[in-house]
């Protein structure tokens, strides 16, 4: 007699059980940002998150260690794209090209994975929820810090330098940050909360890196 896992089309145990875990968090996740995005962060407990999902608390600790780390996941979902784009740039490209190719080649996959997981508008809203409160900020510069230190190494290793002894990729890709985090700013405090606004900003303000840096502000 066949088993059920033998019959032609019929998913393994395992997968059902990995299936059933991915969908468990991904609801928790959705939950939680859209109670972020309605009571904001501070006027959301996990009690609301799990009686929004029907599951307990024991379960959302099962998936997150706190209120934080579910704000944060999808960001973090869309990091390795960025420093998988930067590792896979054509050798002898200079680093702030790398940089800047690698971030639109990654645009449209980061915006696949967030959208795997919850509406791109509820991502958005909730980038404003994480910029105005500081909890939410303080953990997601935490984060920012820790890509950097990522693209650095990154940057270093095709460059063929040491980065604990060459400040260079450090101090690059700091910039390269610092621009973009600028941007997003200026995006989540503006009129228009599309995300073709945050591309075009994020191109004008990476434009202006060399000028802003190296150039004569007088008179222009």
């Amino acid at each position: 007699m066949e088993t059920v896992g033998a019959v032609a089309g019929a998913v393994p145990a395992t997968g059902l059980r990995e299936r059933r875990k991915r969908l468990t968090r991904d609801a928790l996740v959705r939950s939680s940002l859209e109670l972020f995005a309605t009571r904001g962060y501070e006027g959301t407990t996990v009690d609301d998150i799990t009686a929004a999902v029907d599951v307990s608390q024991r379960t959302f600790f099962r998936y997150f260690a706190s209120k934080e780390e579910v704000a944060l996941h999808v960001p973090r979902l869309a990091e390795s794209l960025v420093v998988d784009a930067v590792r896979a740039r054509p050798p002898g490209e200079p680093p702030l090209d790398v940089l800047r190719r690698a971030l639109w080649e990654s645009w449209d996959g980061i915006n696949e994975v967030v959208e795997q997981v919850v509406p791109l508008e509820l991502h958005l809203q909730v980038y404003r929820v994480i910029e105005s409160t500081p909890a939410l900020l303080a953990a997601h510069l935490r984060r920012a810090a820790e890509l950097e230190d990522r693209l650095a190494r990154v940057i270093a290793d095709r460059e063929g330098i040491d980065p604990d002894t060459d400040p260079r990729p450090r101090i690059l890709v700091a910039a390269f940050s610092g621009v973009v985090r600028v941007a997003e700013h200026s995006w989540s405090t503006g009129d228009d909360a599309g995300l073709a606004a945050l591309r075009e900003l994020t191109t004008a303000y990476l434009d202006q890196l060399g000028p802003a840096l190296a150039g004569n502000w007088h008179g222009v």
